[in-house]
């Protein structure tokens, strides 16, 4: 009996503590300030230069805002930037998706070679792979192809700066599908194209349109690797990255202001698209 008693009189103490831990474990996460670090460092990151750039965008007011973001050239250098980006997101978006197969479906001796190369972008900072693709398809090009100061350059190095992205996306989703599926549906007489309209591509649609979103906002953006290899002529290979540069360097910060909340503006309308897509997309999926 006096067993019995020490035995309970241990195991409720045990108890006690345990929850006395659990209250102490619970309040001290209550109070770790998560979300309010997390709002601190966005607002640091984001908020706070974008709250600048408005600013100064608005220095002369509306009228004056306007009359930057309408003034030819910069229409122009938006313009070269937004259907150069659109085109080098087609482009990535095929050819990575092939590169992605390459590395997952086929057991290629070169592929860790091959991925390697893929991150490359990623470690190389962007004005030496200027420098880089100036050499390699410049006037001094050991192909003998001069794509230099030409449009051809801007679509050339964008889609160099943004093939990762497109690869990264759709590696995954890939390792992730079963072949089983694939192997049923050729069992049933399905050629090898429908297998890939109907079951492949749909898995990897969502991540195409994430992957194509992180090419776009790259590109549009990019700075280093065009504006070399392109010459920066205005009205010609003269994208908005180096358009805004261009106005710093004369001292005009508030016309670049300008010209950098139109790039912000049309890059979340066309980031929004993207998201639409892909989440409307999903929403269909799940359906079925």
């Amino acid at each position: 009996m006096f067993l019995a008693d020490n035995w309970s009189q241990n195991l409720l103490a045990e108890e006690q503590l345990a929850s006395k831990d659990a209250r102490v474990r619970h309040t001290f996460l209550r109070r770790v300030p998560g979300p309010g670090m997390a709002s601190i460092y966005l607002s640091v990151l984001v908020l706070l230069p974008l709250a600048t750039l408005l600013s100064n965008a608005f220095t002369g007011g509306f009228s004056q805002l306007w009359r930057e973001v309408t003034n030819h050239q910069t229409v122009a250098s938006i313009r070269l930037a937004l259907v150069c980006s659109l085109i080098v997101v087609v482009i990535n978006s095929l050819l990575g998706t092939i590169v992605a197969w390459q590395l997952v479906r086929d057991k290629f001796v070169l592929n860790r070679i091959i991925s390697a190369v893929v991150d490359l972008p990623f470690a190389l900072p962007t004005i030496v792979a200027g420098v880089t693709l100036l050499s390699l398809y410049g006037p001094s090009s050991p192909f003998h192809i001069n794509v230099a100061f030409s449009r051809w350059s801007l679509i050339l190095a964008l889609s160099f700066v943004t093939l990762p992205f497109a690869v990264r996306s759709v590696q995954p989703v890939l390792e992730e599908l079963d072949p089983e599926v694939e192997e049923a549906a050729a069992s049933l007489g399905a050629s090898r194209w429908t297998i890939f309209r109907r079951i492949i591509l749909p898995s990897l649609t969502p991540a195409l349109l994430t992957g194509a979103g992180l090419a776009f906002a790259r590109a549009i953006g990019e700075y280093g690797s065009v504006s070399l290899i392109s010459g920066s002529v205005p009205f010609k290979t003269e994208v908005a990255s180096v358009r805004i540069f261009g106005l710093i360097s004369s001292d005009d910060l508030p016309a670049a202001a300008a010209t950098s909340l139109a790039l912000v503006v049309i890059t979340l309308l066309i980031l929004s698209i993207f998201s639409f897509f892909r989440r409307r997309f999903v929403l269909k999926e799940g359906d079925r």
